[in-house]
């Protein structure tokens, strides 16, 4: 059995919790003041996901274009998921929105724009 202590970020209460697992079984978790605490925890502790954001550059143009993905994918692959927007090669014009990298590294989840590249 493995114990984490890992800091919530669902809210800025941050509770310090205490987690129990096996492998990917998480058998407790201890310190949440809620439900959206305990879930973060059983997430983290097992497949932690994050959110990827950057800029990349657009040809012709002296502004990068912001983008992110449009829901968190796992951790593990947020090496993968930037080398494949910084080997993508993106054009203008872009609107924020566009789906710049669709089922970014086989995960389901396409890379959009945050802004307007005109």
């Amino acid at each position: 059995m493995k114990t984490e202590i890992i800091t919530c970020i669902n809210c800025p209460v941050g509770c310090r919790m205490e987690v129990a697992h096996e492998g990917e079984e998480v058998l407790s978790v201890k310190g949440n003041t809620c439900k959206r605490g305990d879930a973060y925890a059983r997430q983290e502790c097992v497949a932690p996901l994050r959110m990827v954001t950057a800029v990349a550059p657009v040809a012709g143009r002296d502004v990068p274009v912001s983008l992110k993905t449009r829901m968190p994918i796992p951790k593990r692959l947020i090496d993968d998921c930037m080398r494949a927007i910084m080997e993508k090669p993106f054009a203008a014009p872009i609107a924020a929105g566009d789906v710049l990298i669709p089922n970014v590294c086989g995960t389901g989840v396409d890379v959009v724009a945050t802004k307007d590249v005109p």
